[in-house]
C-alpha cells in the first residue's frame, strides 16, 4: 500500500501540473481527430473506399495468383488518386458547394481548410498515387492519370454547363473496375474492356437517380445532372434504358466470348435476378416520379454493382 504525503503547496503544484498535462493531451487528440476528419471529408472516404473495392474486385478477377503486395499498392494508389480527384473537385466547386445543403459543411466552404492547403494535399496525393500505381506497372499508372484528368478537367467544369457531364464523368467513373484487371495483368484487352462497359452503363441510372432526388439542391448551384434537365417521363425512360443496358452487359461474360473473363450460367441466373431488382426500381421511378423512388433506385444501384462484383469474384474462385 502506497501512502502519498505532501504539503498543501506541493500538492497544489502537482495537481496543477497534472491538469495541464491532461489538457495538453486532450488538445493534441482533438487536433489529430480534426485533421483526420478533414482528410476523410475532403477525400470523400466512403466514395473512395467504394472505388477501391471495385479495383480490388477487378484485380482478383484478373490475377492468376494473388500478390498481396500488388494488391496493397493498388489499394493505396487507388485511394490516393480518387482522393486527389475529390480534393481538386472541391477546390473548383468551393463556392458552389457553399450554396447546397448537402455540401455547405465540407472543409473548404465551411472555412475549415484553405484552398492553398487543399491544393497542396491534392498535388501530393496525385504524385504519390501515380508513383504507387507506376510501381505496379506503367499501364495502371496511365489509366489512373487519365481518370483524374478527365474527372477534374472535363467532368467537373461541365456539370454547370450541360447534362452531358454525366456522360463524360462516366468514363473516369468506369475505370476503377478495369484498373484492377490491368494491375494484375499489365495489359488492356477484351476482359478489362468488358468490366469498363459494365461500370460505364451503370453510372447513368445511378447518377440520374441522385440527380433526381437532389434536384432542388443541385439547382441552387446550377448543376445539370438529369439528361433533359427535368424530373419527368423522358428522364425516367432513359433511366430504364440504361438500366437494361447495364444488366445486359453484365451478362455478356456468361456467353464465353470475353476471353478469360467468364461467368458460369448459375452466376448468370443470380445476376439476372439482381438485374430484375434494379429494373424494378427503375420502373418504379418511371411510375411514381418521386424523390423517394429515386433514392430507392440509387440504393438499389449501389447494391447492384457491389453484389455483382462479389458474384463475379466468387464465381471465379468457387468453380
Amino acid at each position: 500500500m502506497l501512502i502519498l504525503y505532501c504539503g498543501e503547496d506541493t500538492c497544489s503544484v502537482s495537481l496543477h501540473r497534472l491538469k495541464s498535462e491532461s489538457l495538453s493531451v486532450t488538445e493534441t487528440m482533438s487536433i489529430n481527430q480534426s485533421v483526420v476528419r478533414k482528410f476523410t471529408e475532403i477525400t470523400k472516404l466512403r466514395l473512395s473506399v467504394s472505388v477501391v473495392f471495385s479495383s480490388v474486385a477487378g484485380y482478383l478477377l484478373g490475377a492468376e495468383t494473388i500478390d498481396f503486395y500488388i494488391l496493397f499498392l493498388l489499394c493505396i494508389g487507388g485511394y490516393f488518386m480518387v482522393g486527389a480527384s475529390n480534393v481538386f473537385n472541391q477546390i473548383i466547386e468551393k463556392d458552389l458547394d457553399a450554396l447546397m445543403d448537402r455540401t455547405k459543411n465540407r472543409p473548404l466552404p465551411a472555412g475549415q481548410m484553405t484552398v492553398r492547403s487543399a491544393f497542396v494535399l491534392g498535388s501530393i496525393l496525385t504524385i504519390l498515387g501515380v508513383a504507387v500505381l507506376y510501381a505496379i506497372n506503367p499501364v495502371t499508372a496511365m489509366f489512373g492519370a487519365i481518370s483524374i484528368f478527365m474527372y477534374v478537367s472535363l467532368y467537373t467544369p461541365l456539370k454547370t454547363k450541360t447534362p452531358l457531364s454525366v456522360f463524360v464523368g462516366a468514363f473516369p467513373g468506369a475505370i476503377p473496375f478495369m484498373l484492377g484487371w490491368v494491375a494484375a495483368t499489365g495489359e488492356f484487352g477484351i476482359e478489362p474492356g468488358t468490366l469498363f462497359m459494365i461500370q460505364f452503363f451503370w453510372q447513368f441510372p445511378h447518377f440520374w437517380a441522385i440527380g433526381w432526388f437532389l434536384y432542388d439542391d443541385y439547382k441552387k448551384a446550377g448543376f445539370f445532372m438529369l439528361p433533359n434537365g427535368k424530373r419527368d417521363k423522358g428522364t425516367a425512360v432513359q433511366v430504364i434504358l440504361y438500366s437494361i443496358w447495364t444488366v445486359f452487359v453484365s451478362l455478356i461474360p456468361v456467353l464465353g466470348i470475353t476471353g478469360r473473363l467468364y461467368v458460369t450460367p448459375v452466376s448468370g441466373v443470380l445476376i439476372g435476378v439482381l438485374g430484375i431488382g434494379l429494373l424494378y426500381y427503375a420502373f418504379k421511378l418511371y411510375k411514381e416520379k418521386t424523390a423517394l423512388s429515386a433514392k430507392q433506385l440509387m440504393l438499389a444501384s449501389v447494391s447492384y454493382i457491389t453484389i455483382l462484383q462479389i458474384i463475379y469474384v466468387a464465381d471465379k474462385f468457387l468453380r
